[in-house]
């Protein structure tokens, strides 16, 4: 039975939680800065941690889906963080949707220690998590991957293989930023259409049911229009726009359409860049 710690029981997190918690196959340890946060969790059979460094030391494998790189650099370098406990050969997954720069010092750092990293991002949200349908890209080892999948399995369904570590904070970051982008042609997309005198609810439906049709078109569709997405959307959106563009730069590679057109996406947002 694999011992898997998880911190992060956020509207991701939460649900990937519940679910490896339920798994016969799995040995579940859960952490949360506030102790409420682990009330939901009193049915399964999870165990609770004190802190993050008493969860490593009873995991094989720690996943951690809290929100941004200040959050995962604390819960892994911290006092009381999980390389303080974690034993030679743990794996700590990251899933939450950090810099790959970031990665890359944790992998390197955690290495002194014998400990291992993946990055492993997620996307589907939290339904896509409670139907064990996630997405999760995964950058590291292929037999580190190997090892890690019984963790991952109660949740997610494909869990691709993407390449070295970082890699999955990569494809996270040009998937969310292509996505970003489908927003702001959809939004110029059904504008262009009324300033032409075409009626917007046609024009959508036709998009909906024909070869223009996109994943940002349907979100646009259901939503009414991107700005109504805005507030729920666009900060994420926004930060991995954000990420991609520094790594970009960092690797010294023009990045520069794929970012000038989720730029026009931020825009349409309302949530545009600084």
């Amino acid at each position: 039975m694999l011992r898997v710690g998880f911190i992060g029981l956020g509207a991701q997190g939460g649900p990937m939680a519940r679910q490896v918690s339920l798994s016969e196959a799995n040995e579940t340890t859960l952490w949360a800065r506030r102790a409420a946060s682990l009330e939901p969790y009193r049915d399964t059979p999870a165990h609770f941690a004190e802190s993050p460094a008493a969860l490593a030391a009873v995991s094989d494998i720690v996943s951690v889906c809290v929100f941004g790189d200040a959050d995962v650099r604390e819960v892994v370098t911290g006092p009381k963080g999980l390389l303080e406990g974690a034993s030679a050969d743990t794996i700590i997954a990251v899933h939450s949707t950090v810099s790959p720069q970031l990665i890359a010092e944790l992998a390197e750092l955690a290495a002194a220690e014998g400990v291992h990293v993946l990055d492993a991002p997620v996307s589907g949200g939290g339904p896509a998590a409670e139907a064990g349908k996630l997405l999760v890209m995964v950058g590291g080892p292929a037999d580190l991957y190997v090892r890690a999948l019984p963790a991952f399995q109660p949740y997610a369904d494909p869990i691709l293989h993407v390449g070295p570590v970082g890699s999955g904070q990569l494809a996270k970051l040009l998937n969310n930023t292509l996505l970003t982008a489908q927003l702001g042609l959809a939004d110029e997309t059904v504008a262009l259409a009324e300033r032409l005198g075409l009626n917007r609810a046609a024009l959508i439906e036709v998009i909906a049911n024909g070869s223009g049709n996109s994943f940002g078109f349907g979100m646009l569709r259901r939503a009414g229009s991107v700005a109504a997405l805005g507030d729920g959307a666009g900060p994420l959106l926004n930060k991995d726009v954000n990420l991609l563009a520094e790594a970009a730069e960092r690797q010294g590679v023009a990045a520069s359409e794929l970012v000038r057109a989720g730029d026009r996406g931020l825009a349409a947002l309302n949530h545009p860049r600084g």
